[in-house]
């Protein structure tokens, strides 16, 4: 009985990190419409940083940080926290968050392609089928028409390519970010490795968010608006870390990453049903080849 009820725990936690996930990635459309994009990643990893403060200090029997671990630290922040959110939320606020979960779904793609590039790891025939899926379908997507009316067809020339560049560009800082990570996870637990690379974050992102906090009125945020700010630091730097280890404790790897597909169904479902942004047959598409370069990417290769 114990073994049933373990991996079924272990699959819900997973299917959890991705969903938030893509939640967050989704409603980070509607902060960037409220706070700057440098003001509202200073005050993400600022509450981040006060809700993990009790994950920095090293554990009992844990080693100390290596030269070379602070190094990679400082990297997968710079990398992965600070450049990620910058690309993602500009991306977000000069796109959508359709565009958005279908852009992201690359992610295992290019994290095979700096695998191979970083750790020398092969390259296989079904990760190149992946890899060509997520291009085409993020190249529909850049070529879809914008339904007249809609706030996207008032958006000046060359708008959303940019958007989708910064989207791609989150995608590679995403898969740096892993790649990074798989070094570093050898010695480092992964709690204090999200604290301390989140204060890298906040150390980084300071100077521009209290430029952007200087002039901006506070007055102006409504209730509900600090409520989803909150909601997206925790979720964002702590729920989905910590729902993913939870699963992996239990689940390989392979087959854990078939739940990152979670991730662009959960974007795309936000930016359709809670904010009105129009899906068309090239959206369907997109989203079709994104999943399709997902799976073929992370589905557990079968044993011969």
């Amino acid at each position: 009985m114990t073994r049933t009820r373990a991996p079924l725990l272990a699959y819900a936690c997973l299917a959890a990190s991705m969903a938030l996930v893509g939640s967050y990635v989704g409603t980070s459309r509607l902060l960037v419409a409220v706070l700057p994009v440098f003001l509202l990643a200073w005050l993400r990893f600022g509450i981040a940083a006060v809700a993990m403060a009790h994950w920095v200090r090293r554990r009992p029997g844990e080693p100390a940080l290596s030269p070379q671990d602070r190094k990679l630290l400082f990297w997968e922040s710079f990398l992965g926290n600070f450049l990620f959110s910058i690309c993602m939320l500009y991306g977000v606020l000069l796109t959508s968050a359709v565009s958005a979960g279908v852009v992201m779904a690359a992610i295992p793609a290019a994290v095979a392609l700096f695998s191979r590039c970083w750790l020398g790891e092969r390259i296989s025939r079904r990760t190149l089928a992946a890899i060509a899926c997520a291009a085409v379908g993020i190249g529909v997507l850049a070529l879809a028409r914008v339904p007249a009316g809609s706030p996207q067809a008032a958006a000046p020339p060359g708008q959303a390519l940019l958007g989708h560049a910064l989207l791609l560009g989150a995608v590679f800082c995403e898969a740096a970010y892993v790649v990074i990570g798989k070094r570093l996870t050898g010695s480092v637990s992964p709690r204090r490795i999200s604290a301390l690379i989140n204060l890298w974050g906040l150390a980084l992102v300071t100077p521009l968010g209290l430029w952007q906090a200087w002039r901006f009125d506070f007055g102006t945020v409504q209730a509900d608006t600090w409520l989803l700010l909150v909601f997206y630091a925790l979720a964002a730097s702590m729920a989905t870390v910590w729902l993913w280890m939870k699963g992996l404790t239990h689940v390989p790897v392979p087959q854990a990453g078939v739940f990152t597909v979670l991730l662009p169904i959960t974007a795309a479902a936000v930016g359709v049903l809670f904010l009105g942004e129009p899906f068309g047959a090239a959206h369907l598409l997109a989203l079709a080849m994104a999943l399709a370069g997902l799976l073929l990417a992370t589905w557990p290769a079968s044993a011969h």
